[in-house]
Protein backbone atom coordinates (compact mmCIF):
# COMPACT_ATOMS: atom_id res chain seq x y z
CA UNK A 1 0.00 0.00 0.00
CA UNK A 2 1.23 3.59 -1.05
CA UNK A 3 1.22 5.93 1.83
CA UNK A 4 2.03 9.93 1.59
CA UNK A 5 0.10 13.36 2.69
CA UNK A 6 -2.26 15.74 0.89
CA UNK A 7 -3.28 19.29 1.79
CA UNK A 8 -4.71 22.62 0.51
CA UNK A 9 -2.34 25.36 1.57
CA UNK A 10 -4.22 27.02 4.36
CA UNK A 11 -2.86 30.22 4.98
CA UNK A 12 -4.34 33.29 7.25
CA UNK A 13 -7.25 34.57 5.54
CA UNK A 14 -7.39 37.38 7.35
CA UNK A 15 -3.75 38.55 6.44
CA UNK A 16 -3.03 41.80 6.15
CA UNK A 17 -0.38 40.72 2.99
CA UNK A 18 -2.66 37.78 2.00
CA UNK A 19 0.88 37.52 -0.85
CA UNK A 20 3.72 37.67 1.89
CA UNK A 21 1.22 34.64 3.94
CA UNK A 22 0.83 32.66 0.62
CA UNK A 23 4.41 32.83 -0.45
CA UNK A 24 5.28 31.79 3.13
CA UNK A 25 3.39 29.05 3.22
CA UNK A 26 4.51 27.71 -0.41
CA UNK A 27 7.56 27.51 0.96
CA UNK A 28 7.02 25.98 3.97
CA UNK A 29 5.47 23.50 1.52
CA UNK A 30 7.87 22.63 -0.82
CA UNK A 31 10.30 21.72 2.54
CA UNK A 32 7.76 19.29 3.54
CA UNK A 33 7.02 17.92 -0.04
CA UNK A 34 11.00 17.08 -0.11
CA UNK A 35 11.26 16.06 3.68
CA UNK A 36 8.17 13.39 2.70
CA UNK A 37 10.42 12.61 -0.25
CA UNK A 38 13.83 12.06 1.68
CA UNK A 39 12.09 9.79 4.37
CA UNK A 40 10.46 7.78 1.95
CA UNK A 41 6.71 8.47 1.49
CA UNK A 42 5.18 6.97 -1.72
CA UNK A 43 2.90 10.30 -2.61
CA UNK A 44 1.97 13.96 -2.61
CA UNK A 45 -1.12 15.92 -2.93
CA UNK A 46 -2.39 19.71 -3.57
CA UNK A 47 -5.76 20.08 -3.27
CA UNK A 48 -7.07 23.44 -5.83
CA UNK A 49 -8.66 25.98 -4.30
CA UNK A 50 -10.14 29.42 -5.24
CA UNK A 51 -10.60 30.96 -1.63
CA UNK A 52 -8.85 33.36 0.74
CA UNK A 53 -7.63 30.42 3.36
CA UNK A 54 -5.58 27.99 0.79
CA UNK A 55 -2.63 29.37 -1.42
CA UNK A 56 -3.26 26.72 -3.55
CA UNK A 57 -4.94 27.47 -6.71
CA UNK A 58 -2.90 26.45 -9.78
CA UNK A 59 -0.95 22.74 -8.03
CA UNK A 60 0.47 21.85 -11.02
CA UNK A 61 2.69 24.80 -10.43
CA UNK A 62 4.02 24.07 -7.33
CA UNK A 63 4.15 19.97 -8.18
CA UNK A 64 6.08 21.39 -10.69
CA UNK A 65 8.92 22.99 -8.55
CA UNK A 66 8.41 20.29 -6.30
CA UNK A 67 9.29 17.39 -8.80
CA UNK A 68 12.85 19.48 -9.69
CA UNK A 69 13.25 18.94 -5.38
CA UNK A 70 12.28 15.66 -4.75
CA UNK A 71 13.71 12.35 -6.58
CA UNK A 72 11.14 9.32 -5.82
CA UNK A 73 8.01 10.59 -4.79
CA UNK A 74 4.94 10.83 -6.90
CA UNK A 75 2.96 13.85 -6.96
CA UNK A 76 -0.29 14.46 -7.60
CA UNK A 77 -3.45 16.71 -7.68
CA UNK A 78 -5.83 16.19 -4.63
CA UNK A 79 -8.06 17.75 -6.37
CA UNK A 80 -8.11 18.98 -9.71
CA UNK A 81 -11.50 20.83 -9.93
CA UNK A 82 -11.91 19.71 -13.53
CA UNK A 83 -15.72 20.66 -13.97
CA UNK A 84 -14.53 24.20 -14.34
CA UNK A 85 -10.81 23.94 -15.74
CA UNK A 86 -10.48 23.25 -19.83
CA UNK A 87 -9.27 19.48 -19.83
CA UNK A 88 -7.00 20.45 -22.56
CA UNK A 89 -4.80 22.62 -20.22
CA UNK A 90 -5.31 20.31 -17.20
CA UNK A 91 -3.33 17.37 -19.66
CA UNK A 92 -1.24 19.94 -20.73
CA UNK A 93 0.09 21.13 -17.44
CA UNK A 94 0.14 17.46 -15.75
CA UNK A 95 2.10 15.68 -18.57
CA UNK A 96 4.61 18.91 -18.60
CA UNK A 97 4.96 17.91 -14.67
CA UNK A 98 5.47 14.37 -15.60
CA UNK A 99 8.63 15.50 -17.27
CA UNK A 100 9.79 17.60 -15.19
CA UNK A 101 9.48 14.46 -12.53
CA UNK A 102 9.91 12.31 -14.96
CA UNK A 103 7.12 10.03 -14.88
CA UNK A 104 5.93 10.57 -11.33
CA UNK A 105 2.52 12.94 -11.70
CA UNK A 106 -0.80 12.45 -10.96
CA UNK A 107 -4.53 14.15 -11.75
CA UNK A 108 -7.09 13.38 -9.09
CA UNK A 109 -10.49 14.93 -10.74
CA UNK A 110 -12.94 16.07 -9.08
CA UNK A 111 -16.08 18.09 -8.49
CA UNK A 112 -14.03 19.93 -5.49
CA UNK A 113 -15.73 20.31 -2.14
CA UNK A 114 -16.38 24.45 -2.47
CA UNK A 115 -18.30 26.07 -5.06
CA UNK A 116 -16.26 29.44 -6.14
CA UNK A 117 -14.28 28.23 -9.31
CA UNK A 118 -17.51 28.28 -10.94
CA UNK A 119 -18.34 31.82 -11.12
CA UNK A 120 -14.75 32.48 -11.34
CA UNK A 121 -14.35 30.85 -14.40
CA UNK A 122 -17.70 31.79 -15.93
CA UNK A 123 -19.72 28.72 -15.56
CA UNK A 124 -22.95 28.23 -14.74
CA UNK A 125 -24.01 26.13 -11.52
CA UNK A 126 -27.18 24.31 -13.20
CA UNK A 127 -24.42 22.52 -15.07
CA UNK A 128 -22.87 21.10 -12.68
CA UNK A 129 -23.35 17.44 -13.67
CA UNK A 130 -22.86 18.00 -17.31
CA UNK A 131 -19.94 19.75 -16.75
CA UNK A 132 -17.97 16.97 -14.71
CA UNK A 133 -18.93 14.20 -16.83
CA UNK A 134 -18.11 15.85 -20.43
CA UNK A 135 -14.88 17.17 -19.53
CA UNK A 136 -13.72 13.85 -18.23
CA UNK A 137 -14.54 12.36 -20.90
CA UNK A 138 -12.69 14.48 -22.98
CA UNK A 139 -9.59 14.59 -20.45
CA UNK A 140 -9.41 10.99 -20.58
CA UNK A 141 -9.71 11.29 -24.64
CA UNK A 142 -6.56 13.69 -24.54
CA UNK A 143 -4.85 10.94 -22.45
CA UNK A 144 -5.45 8.27 -24.54
CA UNK A 145 -5.19 9.63 -28.05
CA UNK A 146 -2.74 12.12 -29.35
CA UNK A 147 -5.21 13.36 -32.08
CA UNK A 148 -8.47 14.21 -30.77
CA UNK A 149 -11.75 14.77 -31.93
CA UNK A 150 -14.94 15.40 -29.33
CA UNK A 151 -17.85 16.93 -29.13
CA UNK A 152 -20.05 17.93 -25.78
CA UNK A 153 -22.21 20.76 -24.85
CA UNK A 154 -20.16 22.91 -22.27
CA UNK A 155 -17.10 23.50 -24.52
CA UNK A 156 -16.49 24.39 -28.08
CA UNK A 157 -15.69 20.80 -30.33
CA UNK A 158 -12.33 19.87 -30.89
CA UNK A 159 -11.52 18.34 -34.42
CA UNK A 160 -8.86 16.25 -35.25
CA UNK A 161 -5.92 18.92 -33.21
CA UNK A 162 -2.81 16.92 -31.56
CA UNK A 163 -2.33 18.11 -27.71
CA UNK A 164 1.23 18.47 -26.43
CA UNK A 165 3.31 17.11 -24.67
CA UNK A 166 2.91 14.00 -24.49
CA UNK A 167 3.30 12.63 -20.65
CA UNK A 168 6.04 10.18 -20.01
CA UNK A 169 3.61 7.45 -18.31
CA UNK A 170 1.37 5.82 -20.39
CA UNK A 171 -1.11 6.73 -19.43
CA UNK A 172 -0.69 9.21 -17.27
CA UNK A 173 -2.37 8.49 -14.25
CA UNK A 174 -6.23 10.12 -13.54
CA UNK A 175 -7.75 9.29 -10.26
CA UNK A 176 -11.90 10.02 -9.72
CA UNK A 177 -12.19 11.77 -6.17
CA UNK A 178 -15.35 11.00 -3.98
CA UNK A 179 -17.01 12.95 -1.05
CA UNK A 180 -20.83 11.33 -0.11
CA UNK A 181 -21.94 10.28 -3.55
CA UNK A 182 -22.29 6.95 -4.23
CA UNK A 183 -23.16 7.45 -8.00
CA UNK A 184 -19.49 8.94 -8.09
CA UNK A 185 -18.13 5.56 -6.97
CA UNK A 186 -20.07 3.78 -9.50
CA UNK A 187 -18.97 5.68 -12.36
CA UNK A 188 -15.28 5.51 -11.07
CA UNK A 189 -15.88 1.69 -11.83
CA UNK A 190 -17.76 1.53 -14.96
CA UNK A 191 -14.63 3.61 -15.92
CA UNK A 192 -11.97 1.68 -14.86
CA UNK A 193 -10.06 4.86 -13.23
CA UNK A 194 -9.09 4.38 -9.58
CA UNK A 195 -11.14 5.63 -6.69
CA UNK A 196 -10.16 8.36 -3.73
CA UNK A 197 -12.75 8.36 -0.96
CA UNK A 198 -12.51 11.75 0.99
CA UNK A 199 -13.21 10.34 4.71
CA UNK A 200 -13.65 13.52 7.01
CA UNK A 201 -16.14 12.64 9.60
CA UNK A 202 -18.41 10.17 11.25
CA UNK A 203 -17.06 6.67 11.57
CA UNK A 204 -14.60 5.60 8.60
CA UNK A 205 -15.96 1.59 8.25
CA UNK A 206 -19.60 3.39 7.18
CA UNK A 207 -17.54 4.25 3.74
CA UNK A 208 -17.10 0.51 3.32
CA UNK A 209 -20.10 0.23 0.81
CA UNK A 210 -18.26 2.51 -1.38
CA UNK A 211 -15.81 0.33 -2.24
CA UNK A 212 -18.11 -2.39 -2.95
CA UNK A 213 -20.46 -0.62 -5.28
CA UNK A 214 -17.07 0.61 -6.75
CA UNK A 215 -15.45 -2.92 -7.44
CA UNK A 216 -18.57 -4.43 -8.57
CA UNK A 217 -19.26 -1.61 -11.49
CA UNK A 218 -16.03 -1.94 -12.27
CA UNK A 219 -16.01 -5.73 -13.64
CA UNK A 220 -19.29 -6.01 -14.15
CA UNK A 221 -18.03 -3.16 -16.87
CA UNK A 222 -15.34 -5.68 -17.86
CA UNK A 223 -12.30 -4.32 -16.07
CA UNK A 224 -9.44 -5.87 -14.88
CA UNK A 225 -9.82 -6.51 -10.90
CA UNK A 226 -6.26 -6.17 -9.61
CA UNK A 227 -6.41 -2.74 -11.76
CA UNK A 228 -9.38 -1.34 -9.72
CA UNK A 229 -7.41 0.88 -6.94
CA UNK A 230 -8.68 2.49 -4.01
CA UNK A 231 -7.25 5.39 -1.70
CA UNK A 232 -8.45 6.69 1.28
CA UNK A 233 -7.72 10.70 2.05
CA UNK A 234 -8.21 11.40 6.32
CA UNK A 235 -7.65 14.18 8.24
CA UNK A 236 -4.90 13.00 11.28
CA UNK A 237 -1.29 14.18 12.52
CA UNK A 238 1.52 12.07 14.08
CA UNK A 239 3.72 13.34 17.09
CA UNK A 240 5.88 11.70 19.39
CA UNK A 241 3.03 11.28 22.23
CA UNK A 242 -0.38 11.20 21.71
CA UNK A 243 -1.43 13.55 23.60
CA UNK A 244 1.15 15.87 22.13
CA UNK A 245 -0.75 14.70 18.51
CA UNK A 246 -4.14 15.63 20.24
CA UNK A 247 -3.53 18.70 21.71
CA UNK A 248 -1.56 20.22 18.85
CA UNK A 249 -4.13 19.39 15.82
CA UNK A 250 -7.37 19.76 17.82
CA UNK A 251 -6.99 23.72 17.51
CA UNK A 252 -6.19 24.45 14.20
CA UNK A 253 -8.82 21.35 12.20
CA UNK A 254 -11.43 22.91 14.91
CA UNK A 255 -10.82 26.35 13.73
CA UNK A 256 -11.10 24.85 9.72
CA UNK A 257 -14.32 22.75 10.49
CA UNK A 258 -16.12 25.37 12.29
CA UNK A 259 -15.34 27.95 9.47
CA UNK A 260 -16.88 25.71 6.82
CA UNK A 261 -19.47 24.18 9.29
CA UNK A 262 -20.77 28.16 9.51
CA UNK A 263 -20.85 28.24 5.69
CA UNK A 264 -22.68 25.09 5.33
CA UNK A 265 -24.96 25.34 8.28
CA UNK A 266 -22.87 22.53 10.46
CA UNK A 267 -22.96 22.85 14.47
CA UNK A 268 -19.49 23.86 15.75
CA UNK A 269 -17.39 21.40 16.99
CA UNK A 270 -16.04 20.52 20.60
CA UNK A 271 -13.32 18.66 22.45
CA UNK A 272 -15.69 16.01 22.86
CA UNK A 273 -16.37 15.60 19.19
CA UNK A 274 -12.90 15.61 18.58
CA UNK A 275 -11.65 12.97 20.86
CA UNK A 276 -14.51 10.66 19.57
CA UNK A 277 -13.11 10.94 16.16
CA UNK A 278 -9.98 9.68 17.08
CA UNK A 279 -10.93 6.69 18.55
CA UNK A 280 -10.53 3.51 16.85
CA UNK A 281 -13.54 4.05 14.39
CA UNK A 282 -13.06 7.37 14.44
CA UNK A 283 -12.66 9.30 11.24
CA UNK A 284 -9.48 11.38 12.38
CA UNK A 285 -5.70 9.06 12.52
CA UNK A 286 -4.45 10.36 14.86
CA UNK A 287 -1.59 9.72 17.76
CA UNK A 288 1.86 8.66 18.20
CA UNK A 289 3.41 6.51 15.37
CA UNK A 290 2.43 2.94 16.72
CA UNK A 291 -0.93 4.08 17.31
CA UNK A 292 -1.29 5.54 13.85
CA UNK A 293 0.24 2.96 12.34
CA UNK A 294 -2.23 0.35 14.36
CA UNK A 295 -5.07 2.71 12.66
CA UNK A 296 -3.91 2.07 9.17
CA UNK A 297 -3.62 -1.47 9.33
CA UNK A 298 -6.98 -1.73 10.64
CA UNK A 299 -8.55 0.52 8.09
CA UNK A 300 -6.98 -1.30 5.47
CA UNK A 301 -8.60 -4.85 6.73
CA UNK A 302 -12.20 -2.75 6.49
CA UNK A 303 -11.75 -1.37 2.75
CA UNK A 304 -8.20 -3.34 1.29
CA UNK A 305 -7.22 0.01 -0.14
CA UNK A 306 -3.96 0.32 -2.33
CA UNK A 307 -3.38 4.19 -0.78
CA UNK A 308 -3.65 6.34 2.47
CA UNK A 309 -3.30 10.15 2.03
CA UNK A 310 -2.94 11.44 6.05
CA UNK A 311 -3.83 15.45 5.73
CA UNK A 312 -1.90 16.69 8.05
CA UNK A 313 -0.96 20.12 7.15
CA UNK A 314 -4.89 21.87 8.02
CA UNK A 315 -5.04 25.22 9.28
CA UNK A 316 -2.52 27.42 11.15
CA UNK A 317 -0.58 24.08 11.91
CA UNK A 318 3.08 24.90 13.10
CA UNK A 319 5.32 24.25 9.90
CA UNK A 320 8.09 22.48 12.82
CA UNK A 321 5.33 20.23 13.97
CA UNK A 322 4.15 19.58 10.49
CA UNK A 323 7.92 18.61 9.88
CA UNK A 324 8.48 16.47 12.62
CA UNK A 325 5.31 14.71 11.42
CA UNK A 326 6.06 14.10 8.40
CA UNK A 327 9.87 12.57 9.94
CA UNK A 328 7.45 10.48 12.11
CA UNK A 329 5.36 9.15 9.87
CA UNK A 330 7.93 8.12 7.17
CA UNK A 331 10.29 6.81 9.34
CA UNK A 332 8.39 5.58 12.42
CA UNK A 333 4.79 4.56 10.79
CA UNK A 334 5.31 3.81 7.17
CA UNK A 335 7.63 0.92 8.43
CA UNK A 336 5.44 -0.71 11.03
CA UNK A 337 2.59 -0.80 8.05
CA UNK A 338 4.52 -1.87 5.68
CA UNK A 339 5.85 -4.97 7.46
CA UNK A 340 2.40 -5.51 8.91
CA UNK A 341 1.15 -5.51 4.64
CA UNK A 342 3.75 -7.54 3.08
CA UNK A 343 5.98 -8.95 5.56
CA UNK A 344 8.62 -6.00 4.62
CA UNK A 345 9.71 -2.43 5.74
CA UNK A 346 10.79 -1.53 2.63
CA UNK A 347 9.16 0.84 0.74
CA UNK A 348 6.97 -0.50 -1.44
CA UNK A 349 6.79 -0.41 -5.77
CA UNK A 350 4.23 2.23 -7.32
CA UNK A 351 1.08 0.92 -7.40
CA UNK A 352 -0.67 0.33 -10.98
CA UNK A 353 -2.58 3.82 -11.24
CA UNK A 354 -3.23 4.56 -14.69
CA UNK A 355 -5.86 2.36 -15.22
CA UNK A 356 -7.38 2.37 -18.88
CA UNK A 357 -10.96 3.80 -19.23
Amino acid sequence: MELGLHTFGDVDATAADKGADAARRIRDLLEEIELADQVGLDIFGLGEHHRPDYAISAPAVVLAAAAARTKTIRLTSAVTVLSSDDPVRVFQQFSTLDAISNGRAEIMAGRGSFIESFPLFGYDLGDYDALFSEKLELLLALRDHEDVTWQGTVRAPIHGRGVYPRPVQKPLPVWIAVGGTPQSAVRAGMLGLPLAVAIIGGEYPRFAPFFKLYREAGMKAGHDPSLLKTSINVHGFIADTTEAAADTFYGPQAQVMDRIGRERGWGPTNRAHFDQARSPLGNLFLGEPELVAEKIIAAHKVFGMDRFLLQMAIGPMPHQAIMRGIELYGTKVAPLVRKALTGSSDRAKPAISGAQA
